[in-house]
């Protein structure tokens, strides 16, 4: 290696800093010594998540977070998005071996024969991997109701709200947390003019409740005409989750579940989006450790 290939690691490696970098390097992997997680299939509620290479890892510590602090027994299913190694297929099926686990050869044949008739729903889950969310999680959904939780999520208490939304048979809304500020690839204006329904800020799905009934692939097919709404890559899964729950019927988690662009950790829990994910690490992961998360769940 060159001088100055190691020079570029070390400042890539030590960016966020020394205490980042332990946290995420040495600690993280730890996550690995913990007990399996074994939730039993629920008919009222499934959990639904989409992983990669890149973040396998951190979705191990958002949902045993989440079960441990939550003592739900929710249902499962781990999708991937077609580039896990076997290490972490392996992984992922020893900490969770009660959960279904999609690979991403398997869904791309099954739910692209469920799309046929639905031709911008087809060409969508063809060419935008984030697309899986929406339609993998709709077509493997074997509950009422699914928890979206995003692999960049902490929980540091229970989400007493979250949950009694999700246990509550009497409620019929989605609901997720608000972000930072609205990230649509639509115009409101012309949603409501068109659709007849107010498409209402800071809707993102990295964590709540979704009704299956939902996610209807006509109405998907339908808003996949607006003008605009495929032109920004990141923000196309969310604008369309978003344009179903309104649609529906949606309201936000309380302020606690707020994105907020700091490290801190107020609440029961943090999303950690792409600006301060180096936050999950040095404060996030670092406060569950302090805490004695990894004793209590038998590292």
């Amino acid at each position: 290696m060159t001088p100055g290939a190691i020079v570029y690691r070390l400042r890539k490696t030590f960016h966020h800093g020394i205490r980042t970098a332990y946290y995420r390097d040495v600690v993280r992997p730890r996550i690995l010594k913990t007990r399996p997680v074994c939730p039993a299939p629920n008919a009222a509620c499934e959990i639904h998540v989409l992983t990669s290479s890149g973040d396998w890892l951190n979705l191990v510590w958002t949902l045993k977070s989440f079960y441990h602090f939550s003592s739900r027994t929710y249902g499962l299913c781990i999708h991937d998005d077609g580039t896990l190694p076997s290490e972490a297929k392996r992984a992922l099926r020893e900490h969770f071996p009660a959960a279904r686990f999609i690979a991403r050869d398997e869904a791309d044949s099954a739910v692209q024969a469920k799309l046929t008739d639905f031709p911008r729903c087809l060409h969508l889950r063809r060419t935008n991997t984030l697309s899986l969310k929406l339609f993998d999680f709709r077509h493997y959904l074997q509950a009422e109701r699914m928890l979206l939780i995003d692999s960049d999520i902490l929980f540091f208490s229970e989400p007493a709200e979250l949950v009694h939304r999700v246990d509550d048979p009497g409620y019929h809304f989605n609901s997720v947390n608000a972000d930072v500020s609205s990230a649509y690839t639509v115009d409101p204006a012309t949603v409501e003019e068109q659709f007849g329904f107010k498409l209402r800020p800071l809707f993102n799905s990295g964590l709540g409740l979704i009704h299956g009934a939902s996610l209807r692939l006509d109405w998907i097919e339908e808003f996949l005409a607006l003008p605009g709404i495929l032109d920004h890559f990141w923000r196309i899964e969310q604008t369309l989750f978003a344009l179903c729950s309104f649609r529906y019927g949606a309201e936000l988690l309380p302020e606690e579940y707020r994105v907020k662009l700091d490290g801190e950790s107020r609440g029961s829990c943090k999303h950690y989006i792409g600006a301060i994910r180096h936050h999950m690490y040095g404060q996030g992961i670092s406060r569950l450790v302090r805490s004695g998360f990894l004793e209590a769940t038998g590292a």
